[in-house]
């Protein structure tokens, strides 16, 4: 893990591997940087480096120094501090170095303390590789990740908040292990062992995994149903944490364990299935975001639950014309096989509530091209019965970078999920997908407050970009810390 150390100045003696200095553009500098004006005059002189957002010149006068631009001082925010210094990363992977300084900016836009966790966020979430599948390349051009950043600037009182973002950072790795990981590895039992080897590791963390049978037990016709194709056995994962135990509230994450889906029966193009060793990703951020919690020590009770399983295709496939029971009674025919995410989750939210007794809900999914269609990669569909969820969800989102927009859970398109032969269709066709699919969830939420993400760009896009240097970017678990830590307050 990267170390992040705190240094009020740096000693005109010491050689840095790389230094980092932040440069406004259209200013001359965006610290206190005249000493080293005779290293970096010339490139400004001759227009060489004007300083727009995250452009870098690395020159070589007594050592390297990278010149890294910050944008328009007016237009500041916290993300755009973050790509700052995603790209100034990057530069020290390029040149392979270990140890880097980064002379902290003088921002009077944002407070300090936003400052640093937003640069050291680009520093900590870009200095991750996913390269344990190369073998060859890596022997002619190993990876080499910073070891050590110097923040210099930034005082000693300031390393609390530092060890917290490594915290953080360490499960967005975790979430991003699994996300991007073999499908063949990452399967419905490798997750249940997650979470055990979780929870034996961390104080304060519990797992239960119920298997097949108790599955069974529990009356889970969905997730069994979806189950039925696979020769991997399905499970519900929950990993608790309960950090005040004189509060009643009770936070519970849900989140759509789709280790493999090849759509069923309603199977998908060969393009369109490439990807979806990722159909996993809301169990692996929910997962990791309870262990981070517990690691921080959070004054909250939250739970994960992750129903796991693949969505394979066989003989036993489930049926699309066929009827299948919930666990909370009501009955689904099933019209579309491709539509199973919200088959595992509706089970799942079943049990969360008869056994949890949640006091407010938020389940994350993978769950439609749709949302993709309206809002692309970069952001996540809100959908929520409860303002109080809305707004400190939204407050999250603003705080992490990990864009949300709220969607309607507009009631008359219910129509379109309307049976003549069960309760609920699981599917309502391509128009407004991501609403019928989250409407569908609704109906077995009953009053409960409840939120439902849906981050199927979000999770994992079509290229790294910024501070997400891999396809599986491990969305999610900032903005869920970061919405845990507000309650707790």
């Amino acid at each position: 893990m990267l170390k992040i150390i705190c240094q009020a100045a740096l000693d005109k003696h010491e050689r840095p591997e790389l230094l980092v200095l932040p440069f406004w553009e259209g200013s001359v500098e965006a610290a206190d940087l005249s000493h080293w004006k005779h290293l970096w005059g010339k490139p400004l002189d001759y227009g060489d480096f004007k300083g727009k957002l995250g452009e870098t010149l690395l020159i070589y006068e007594e050592g390297r120094i990278l010149l890294l631009g910050l944008g328009k001082k007016e237009t500041l925010n916290a993300e755009n501090l973050r790509r700052a210094y995603s790209f100034a990363v990057r530069i020290a992977h390029a040149k392979k170095v270990k140890s880097a300084h980064f002379i902290f900016p003088h921002i009077s836009l944002l407070a300090k303390e936003e400052a640093l966790r937003a640069l050291a966020e680009g520093i900590l979430l870009t200095n991750y590789s996913f390269s344990h599948l190369k073998e060859d390349s890596l022997k002619e051009n190993p990876v080499v990740l910073l070891e050590k950043a110097v923040l210099i600037g930034i005082e000693h009182h300031d390393d609390a908040l530092l060890a917290k973002l490594s915290a953080i950072a360490s499960g967005v790795y975790l979430t991003r292990e699994l996300v991007n990981g073999n499908a063949d590895d990452v399967n419905p039992k490798m997750l249940a062992d997650t979470a055990c080897s979780l929870a034996k590791q961390t104080q304060g963390l519990t797992a239960h995994v119920l298997d097949k049978k108790e599955l069974k037990k529990e009356k889970m016709g969905l997730l069994l149903a979806v189950n039925r194709g696979s020769a991997q056995d399905p499970y519900l994962i929950t990993l608790s944490y309960q950090g005040n135990p004189e509060s009643k509230e009770h936070i519970v994450l849900i989140g759509k364990g789709i280790t493999y889906d090849t759509g069923g029966l309603a199977l998908k193009t060969a393009d369109n299935m490439v990807t979806m060793k990722c159909d996993m990703a809301g169990a692996a951020t929910v997962l990791a975001t309870v262990h981070v919690a517990a690691a921080l020590h959070l004054k909250i009770n939250v739970t994960a639950v992750a129903p796991v399983t693949e969505n394979a295709i066989d003989a036993k496939s489930y049926k699309m014309g066929d009827v299948y029971r919930s666990m909370s009674g009501k009955t689904v025919e099933v019209n579309n096989t491709d539509a199973e995410g919200r088959l595992v989750l509706v089970d799942a939210i079943t049990y969360a509530i008869r056994h949890l007794h949640p006091t407010a809900m938020i389940d994350v999914a993978s769950l439609t091209g749709g949302v993709v269609v309206a809002l692309g990669e970069e952001i996540a569909g809100l959908f929520t019965n409860d303002e109080r969820l809305a707004k400190d969800l939204s407050g999250s989102s603003e705080a992490t970078g990990e864009n949300l927009w709220r969607m309607p859970l507009y009631p008359d398109y219910k129509e379109m999920l309307k049976s003549e032969i069960a309760d609920i269709l699981n599917s309502a066709g391509k128009n407004g997908s991501s609403i019928t699919a989250a409407l569908f969830l609704q109906e077995f939420t009953g009053s409960l407050p409840w939120a439902h993400i849906d981050m199927a760009g979000s999770c994992y896009q079509s290229k790294p970009k910024f501070y997400n240097t891999v396809k599986g970017t491990g969305y999610g678990l900032r903005l869920l810390i970061d919405f845990l830590e507000r309650r707790s307050s």
